[in-house]
């Protein structure tokens, strides 16, 4: 029978691209090379959209006027003579006329170069570009046909194009293209969605379940942008919406990605290849040696090549040394553990010992202590805790010794001065200072608290449980003349001049804080360290509890920046110094860099210092509202406020009550409002003679009630409260308190007619606003405000003023257009913000994204967010349009 007989029709058609379908504008803009190159490479696992990809770049070419043909293989097409029969079906689909009588069983070499000959001559025939996209080519597995691509990729004529797309690299030399840039590569690590990506598809999918931005965050992270998990995760919502309060169990456990990753990724492997993947899952991350250790595999090098080569859902990892490391993706990963624990539950505890062995020999503590632990073998991880020298302790290891301190019996904890020290220190540093209380207690009447290396010690961990109470006094006096070791941890190094300046802060004592700071210089050496990072991130804070934001802002970004870049998005420095540059850039109006920054730090808003709390809390309340609705910011509140009754912490509370209180007169609720003014003025009552911290109590409760008496028409007694914020923020030196206190003073002489007074309010206002960098201290007032400010014009004496109240009105106008300050694709320029025209100005020069990032020192998600912005507000979709519209309308030249 003829070869051609038997050919499948659909395999020439490309799967239809919906409207629903997410388009990959990042990924065609680099296929977009293919009309200057010979050959296009796509190499992904199962599930990152291949397929979906090409199918979108052959309608993108075909309206260019392209021809483009598809062929797509299957596992039926091994055979030399299937495939050719294929081949030439394809190609004949681009008018390459070929003589259909040619067998290819047992053909030897001379009769391939005749095959490939015939089909470069009748392309060079026809005066066309010519695409040819041939889908799974994993399926083609003779040597035959290998050569024959191979032949055709070498010698086709510059019109004839070949797209590849294949699970695994093909055994086919692409060296000689590479080098002479004839060769588009898309691998496995360019095919996930990027959070934009993500985003769009979650949003199109889930229509109608609202998810927060942390959401968002939060399932990109989990799935690794993985396109197949995303669409399960969208159906698993679908069918239950309750399900994403569990976001990071309910992806892997569902029985669909079970199936998915066994029948897909799983079955067609060799059994010693995946029980090797399943043994060196238990390690977060892995590299031969490792891996060999572990699996006890003496090939485990090649394995590690293999699984790379094949792209089973394994990635690169970043490390110090020259010795590859990888990692699992984080769902195939808790599936391949999963899978070991139903083959053989016991050998995962030898598994642990190996690993926790080998981690500890390398000397990488917080790896060697989960390992250990997960064994089951607490003495082994108490003591290498212990025995860690200070050097080497970090705030990384918090999260491995506080899952080591939940399971150690108090007596072997007690018996233990230095995890003790640690082990307190941890549990005060995330928000649990009962928790460290009772444990201090106990340890002082045991008589162990005497022993010289732990006693010295005691007063920083007492600093840190009084910081967690907001009593500022006392860390002063146990801080004030602490002295540690030159050698001990960093913790006690750069932790006591840190909580030290804090509690200063708090006192008002601002430039005392500095000088503890420079009293106490980190060393260059050390500069990278956590600690040090947290210690840096401790005078951003100072800065801002001034109110001095463009300060906060210079030093905050490069700490936040270093956090990241050297301990991770979820290190303890990262986390701290979020909290505080997520405020700095909302009051700079940078709302949606805010967002980013708070977005998947959940813990910021649970488990840490109460001013980070307190600050996250606020700051993320004030972007939903902006970003989305009163009702959504309400929410979020409420649940805070319930948080923080739980864990006694009035301060933040009181600060809730106050913005639940705002919101409320925002949305005409008086009578919610006056509720909620009550509480505050109840809570303040036990605090009038509070000092530091707490001390701000009642001048937050005196700013709710000023908002209220004005709402309500009582400006002469809106008077008498913000006279009492003004005596806080004064002495206190809470610069932006001061700047509100003038506003709405201003506002109040407006109402009782007295314009010069309210004149006289506003410029004291403006003077120090620009002084401070304030922005949305003035935004977040609304109209009222803006009216009062436009009737300054020409009335200010101070030239610099005068232009940053024209500045201030200009951004009134862009947060009347839409939220945030984002117009709704308007383009209008002057809605663009001085990153987002850095931006603009470096993709016109042709950077790609990730040089863009590191031109500005920024994340590449932090580029990606502000093109999204930047498209939006200019009503545009690419990268080509938005330089365009720009140079039309002068902002790049």
């Amino acid at each position: 029978m003829h070869t051609d007989k038997l050919l499948v029709s659909t395999k020439f058609a490309p799967p239809r691209v919906g409207t629903q379908t997410i388009l990959r504008h990042r990924l065609l803009e680099q296929l977009q090379c293919m009309a200057q190159c010979r050959v296009g490479l796509v190499t992904g696992s199962p599930g990152f959209g291949k397929t979906t990809l090409l199918a979108q770049w052959r309608q993108v070419m075909m309206r260019s006027g392209a021809e483009v043909a598809w062929l797509s293989l299957s596992a039926d097409d091994k055979q030399p003579a299937i495939f050719f029969a294929y081949l030439r079906g394809a190609l004949q689909r681009l008018g390459i006329v070929l003589d259909s009588g040619i067998p290819l069983e047992g053909a030897r070499p001379e009769f391939i170069d005749e095959v490939v000959a015939a089909i470069v001559e009748g392309a060079a025939a026809v005066n066309k570009e010519l695409f040819l996209v041939i889908d799974d080519y994993q399926h083609v597995t003779d040597p035959r046909s290998h050569q024959l691509m191979q032949k055709l990729l070498d010698h086709s004529p510059e019109n004839l194009h070949f797209v590849i797309s294949s699970r695994v690299g093909p055994p086919l030399s692409f060296s000689r293209l590479r080098l002479s840039g004839q060769l588009v590569e898309l691998d496995c690590a360019a095919l996930p969605f990027d959070l934009v990506e993500s985003r769009a598809f979650l949003d199109q999918g889930l229509a109608a379940l609202k998810l927060s931005p942390e959401e968002l965050h939060q399932i990109h992270e989990l799935t690794s942008g993985w396109p197949a998990t995303l669409q399960l995760v969208i159906i698993l919502l679908r069918s239950d919406p309750d399900s994403r309060s569990a976001l990071r169990e309910m992806g892997w456990r569902s029985d669909d990605l079970q199936s998915y990753l066994a029948e897909n990724v799983m079955a067609h492997l060799p059994p010693e290849l995946a029980s090797f993947m399943e043994n060196v899952s238990i390690c977060r991350r892995f590299n031969a040696s490792l891996a060999q250790a572990v699996t006890g595999c003496e090939t485990a090098q090649a394995m590690l090549k293999r699984l790379d080569e094949e792209n089973l859902l394994i990635f690169r990892v970043e490390a110090d040394d020259r010795q590859p490391w990888y990692r699992f993706h984080a769902l195939f990963g808790d599936f391949l553990t999963t899978r070991l624990a139903r083959r053989d539950s016991g050998s995962q505890t030898e598994l642990h010992y190996r690993a926790a062995r080998w981690f500890a020999e390398r000397k990488l503590l917080a790896e060697s202590v989960r390992h250990a632990t997960l064994a089951g073998d607490l003495s082994s991880a108490a003591q290498l805790i212990e025995r860690a020298a200070p050097a080497t302790w970090s705030l990384s290891q918090l999260s491995p010794l506080l899952r080591l301190l939940d399971r150690l019996p108090q007596d072997i904890l007690f018996s233990r001065p230095r995890l003790f020290f640690l082990g307190c220190l941890a549990y005060a540093l995330t928000a649990r200072p009962a928790k460290a209380e009772a444990w201090l207690e106990q340890f002082q009447r045991s008589g162990a608290a005497q022993q010289a290396d732990v006693a010295f010690r005691l007063p920083l961990v007492q600093a840190a449980i009084e910081v967690q109470r907001d009593r500022t006094e006392p860390i002063i006096g146990l801080l004030k003349d602490f002295q540690a070791l030159p050698d001990d941890y960093s913790a006690t190094r750069f932790g006591a001049p840190a909580l030290l300046a804090i509690a200063y802060a708090a006192a008002g004592r601002i430039g005392e804080a500095l000088r503890c700071l420079d009293d106490n210089p980190i060393p260059e050496a050390e500069r990278d360290a956590e600690m040090a990072l947290v210690a840096e991130g401790a005078r951003t804070l100072c800065y801002l509890q001034a109110g001095q934001v463009l300060e906060a802002e210079r030093i905050g970004a490069a700490q936040l920046a270093r956090a990241v870049a050297v301990h991770g998005h979820r290190s303890a420095s990262a986390y701290l110094g979020a909290a505080t540059l997520a405020e700095v850039y909302r009051e700079l109006d940078r709302t949606d860099e805010a967002r980013e920054i708070l977005a998947n730090r959940n813990g910021l808003l649970q488990w840490a210092m109460p001013d980070t709390m307190l600050r996250a809390t606020i700051c993320r309340a004030r972007l939903d509202l902006l970003q989305d609705s009163a009702a959504v910011a309400k929410t979020f509140l409420e649940r805070q406020e319930r948080h923080f009754r739980s864990i006694g912490q009035d301060r933040a509370l009181v600060h809730c009550l106050a913005e639940q209180a705002r919101i409320a007169l925002l949305d005409n609720d008086k009578a919610g409002a006056a509720e909620r003014v009550a509480r505050l003025q109840a809570l303040a009552g036990n605090y009038q003679q509070a000092t530091g911290f707490q001390a701000d109590i009642p001048a937050i409760a005196a700013l709710a009630n000023a908002r209220l008496l004005l709402a309500t028409n009582y400006p002469d007694k809106a008077l008498q409260a913000l006279e009492t914020l003004d005596s806080y923020a004064k002495p206190f030196g809470r610069g932006q308190l001061q700047v509100t206190a003038q506003v709405l003073m201003a506002c109040a002489q407006a109402d009782l007619l007295q314009p010069q007074q309210a004149q006289a309010h506003l410029l004291a206002a403006l003077s120090q606003g620009r002084e401070l960098g304030l922005v949305r201290t003035f935004l977040d007032e609304g109209e009222v405000l803006r009216k009062l400010l436009a009737g300054l014009a020409g009335k200010v004496p101070c030239a610099e003023d005068e232009a940053y109240l024209a500045r201030l009105l200009e951004r009134f106008g862009t947060a009347s257009a839409g939220r945030g300050g984002e117009s709704s694709g308007t383009g209008s320029a002057s809605v663009l913000t001085p990153r987002e025209l850095a931006i603009l100005q470096l993709i016109s020069q042709a950077m790609a994204n990730k040089r863009v990032a590191l031109t500005l020192n920024i994340s590449l998600e932090t580029v990606k967010w502000n093109l999204k912005n930047i498209y939006v507000k200019m009503g545009v979709s690419s990268r080509y349009d938005a330089v365009s519209w720009a140079r039309k309308h002068g902002l790049i030249e």
